[in-house]
């Protein structure tokens, strides 16, 4: 039994390279796809059990043919954490389970017209559920939209998932660090900031994120095109990593390694 999360894609909403940017940074993706980074957006393996973190990518049909994975679990209805419903929803086969955030709106017409999708399973906050035996508690974020984050939680340690988020609510800070993951994968679209941004942390507040729940691991995602170029200069914290697309986290009984 183990639990393993693949960061599908670890970029903002521009992605890495940005369009028409001639920055260093989008030049070096160009170059070398090993820096390019896409839609936010990850899977979750829990034994035999697939689970689609997010569905950024507008290719999602061929990174993940039918029967491949179990459900999907979003964080919330912006286009670049959705739009890979829109052509999937007209497939054919079996339904397929959507779970996230009541948002009565959505994104544009995947409620009237859902298709394949089933988006009748919406989550509450601080209540936990499980997906074939992994234990799933969703985590109010602070966004412009209504999102989710997400502590999973199997025997092998835990993992927190804050994509897109500026801080975090008071009762989620309270809950993450009285249940401390083992690795927290966070959003950190900017640089240090004098300021914190809206909508997405800089690295000031990331570091502050894990001086208060202590997680022994932090994990950035969501990146833009300007922090990957403050990073060609400056080193990050000890005990803080720049996520990659690809990457892969492995928790195993008590040990946690990428």
């Amino acid at each position: 039994m183990s639990l393993k999360i693949v960061l599908s894609g670890t970029g903002d909403a521009r992605q890495v390279p940005a369009f028409g940017c001639q920055c260093a940074a989008c030049q070096r993706a160009r170059r070398d796809p090993a820096f390019r980074r896409g839609p936010c957006s990850g899977t979750v393996q829990f034994n035999d059990s697939v689970t689609l973190l997010d569905a950024g990518f507008p290719d999602l049909m061929e990174r993940h043919p039918a029967d491949s994975f179990c459900q999907i679990l979003l964080t919330h209805y912006h286009m670049d954490h959705v739009q890979g419903l829109f052509p999937l929803r007209w497939g054919v086969g079996s339904r397929i389970t959507v779970y996230g955030p009541p948002d009565p709106v959505g994104c544009d017409d995947l409620f009237k017209h859902p298709g394949l999708l089933d988006f009748s399973h919406t989550l509450t906050p601080f209540v936990a559920f499980t997906l074939q035996g992994l234990r799933v508690t969703p985590l109010p974020l602070n966004h412009s939209k209504l999102t989710y984050g997400y502590l999973l939680e199997s025997p092998h340690g835990s993992l927190a998932w804050l994509c897109d988020t500026t801080g975090l609510p008071e009762k989620s800070m309270k809950f993450l660090a009285a249940n401390r993951p083992d690795v927290m994968v966070i959003d950190c679209a900017y640089e240090p900031r004098s300021e914190t941004p809206r909508n997405h942390n800089d690295l000031n507040t990331v570091v502050e994120l894990k001086r208060q729940i202590a997680a022994p691991r932090v994990v950035l995602t969501h990146i833009g095109h300007h922090f990957d170029l403050w990073m060609m200069e400056n080193p990050l914290p000890e005990g803080i990593e720049a996520g990659f697309d690809g990457q892969t986290i492995c928790l195993d009984l008590a040990e946690v390694r990428s």
